[in-house]
């Protein structure tokens, strides 16, 4: 049984964080730049998206995406919980989601050390306060950026199952795994798989409660 106080992967797996982030971080701040003026100029509103999730540790932290949707759609129509034909996604917003674009801010969140580059993808308070003891064992590894889940269904599986790849992640880390899902994100980008939640991938703990990532 892994320590209850130490991160998942301890400093290996950071030294692997800040070897990958930093250079990308630099190399693509020209990108980062030219995406955040047209996510401006596409729809009225600030160019990021910032949502506090939970993290290491249960630790709250703000969370950086390029914005993709309208100012305020949280409070619209489905919530967090996001479709494939939600009106709520701006023209732009669609076409950064279906390469998954709308997360290379979190570079900056790896860098800062809220996130790993592998990990469970971090969610709101009002999901982690569903979890059962067993449950919060995800939350011994720093969220990432890309994870087990994601590699093994991302938004169309349910947060239960979701929630149980990256338990099984927590418990058996190793660095050749974190290159293996590396490598598998890679294929899931490419093939825009399972971007949107479906009906399979909604919030399933509890009667009631937020869906979406």
């Amino acid at each position: 049984m892994r320590s209850e106080t130490a991160a998942v992967g301890g400093a290996p797996k950071r030294a692997l964080d800040l070897v990958i982030a930093v250079p990308l971080t630099v190399i693509l701040a020209p990108v980062l730049l030219i995406v955040a003026i047209a996510v401006r100029r596409d729809s009225a509103g600030p160019a990021l998206f910032r949502q506090e999730r939970i993290g290491l540790h249960g630790r709250p932290f703000t969370l950086l995406k390029f914005r993709t949707m309208v100012v305020g759609a949280q409070s619209m129509g489905t919530g967090l919980k996001v479709t494939d034909r939600d009106s709520r996604i701006t023209p732009l917003g669609r076409r950064l989601r279906r390469l998954s674009i709308d997360e290379l801010p979190q570079l900056w969140n790896v860098v800062r050390g809220d996130m790993s580059i592998i990990g469970p993808r971090p969610t709101v308070a009002a999901q982690v306060a569903r979890y059962d003891a067993r449950q919060r064992r995800r939350l011994l590894a720093r969220p990432g950026v890309t994870g087990w889940a994601q590699v093994n269904g991302r938004n169309a599986i349910p947060w239960s199952r979701r929630i149980e790849l990256d338990i099984e992640y927590v418990e058996r880390w190793s660095m050749t795994m974190d290159l293996k899902i590396l490598l598998k994100t890679g294929f899931v980008v490419l093939g825009r798989q399972n971007t949107y939640t479906g009906e399979a991938g909604a919030f399933d703990l509890g009667d009631r409660g937020p869906g979406g990532e």
